[in-house]
């Protein structure tokens, strides 16, 4: 996938579009309680991310974002407000033909959309239409949730030109609020995929299986003085290292995607950091500069 071109003109007229509108306005699959058809991963098949003529430099770049209890916020803001922001900072800083994937994660032991699975997109309409398809289920539980989908759908549902024309590898962030399942179940990836056989698999295999070709990250947004704050950081912290990043404003969180984004693909970090938010800076510099 990945046709079309963006432009922020357009990407504003859909902006001053939602003012006003409510979550449901803007994902309409939350009217009607189910996931869209061409996010459900059953049967899945294989997610593209391609050169073109029109984008000669294609760069996959998979979000997958939690839309559990009270993380629906997130996507609702990125496609209200952060859209063209995060766009506008990753071409500025030289990243030619990025190609976005909006996914959602939920629980995948009671949540009845716990993958929906995105396609990878260049042009205005269809990033913005990507975004706004994800059902915000709520559901899940305290802890955990089911990021380590997110690694499986990667590492054996996406194919990429980045990775397999020039070895440059992708980028997959997950973004929530708590600790993954360490497993996935066969019979979990029976009724979630279709598959006729399946085995049990781990988190840290998964992220194994996907590092191999995306440099993976989680986005921890944190809420003031959480009680699970340490939990979660032991979870993540072993597992990523200073790819574990804590972020304190949602606000900020496509810019700190296109951020990380420009910076490993070669834009001077002085340049891609300076005059940003001092939050914002904290967190960039602790997962690549320190």
């Amino acid at each position: 996938m990945g046709y079309g071109k963006w432009s922020s003109t357009e990407y504003s007229t859909y902006r001053r579009g939602y003012a006003g509108k409510s979550r449901d306005d803007i994902f309409t699959s939350n009217k009607h309680r189910r996931i869209d058809p061409k996010l459900d991963p059953f049967r899945l098949g294989t997610r593209e991310s391609r050169d073109s003529a029109e984008h000669p430099q294609s760069l996959a770049i998979g979000l997958f974002l939690d839309v559990t209890g009270s993380m629906g916020h997130i996507p609702h803001d990125l496609v209200a407000n952060q859209l063209g922001t995060m766009m506008d900072t990753l071409t500025g800083h030289g990243v030619k033909d990025p190609q976005l994937m909006f996914s959602a994660i939920g629980d995948h032991r009671c949540d009845k959309a716990p993958l929906q699975m995105g396609q990878f997109e260049s042009s205005t309409q269809l990033v913005n239409d990507g975004l706004s398809r994800l059902f915000l289920e709520g559901g899940g539980g305290d802890a955990p949730e089911s990021y380590l989908l997110a690694w499986h759908a990667a590492a054996r549902h996406t194919s990429i030109d980045c990775w397999e024309k020039r070895r440059q590898k992708g980028f997959l962030f997950t973004v929530g609020d708590d600790t993954s399942h360490a497993n996935f179940e066969a019979h979990h990836q029976t009724t979630i995929f279709g598959y006729d056989q399946a085995k049990t698999v781990t988190d840290r295999e998964l992220l194994i299986a996907a590092s191999e070709r995306y440099h993976v990250f989680h986005v921890h947004v944190s809420k003031g003085a959480q009680r699970n704050a340490g939990r979660v950081a032991d979870y993540w912290a072993p597992l990523l290292g200073k790819h574990f990043i804590t972020l304190a404003d949602y606000r900020q969180l496509g810019k700190l995607v296109a951020m990380v984004v420009a910076i490993l693909t070669g834009s001077p970090a002085a340049a891609v950091v300076h005059n940003q938010e001092l939050g914002l800076q904290r967190a960039v510099t602790e997962a690549l500069l320190v």
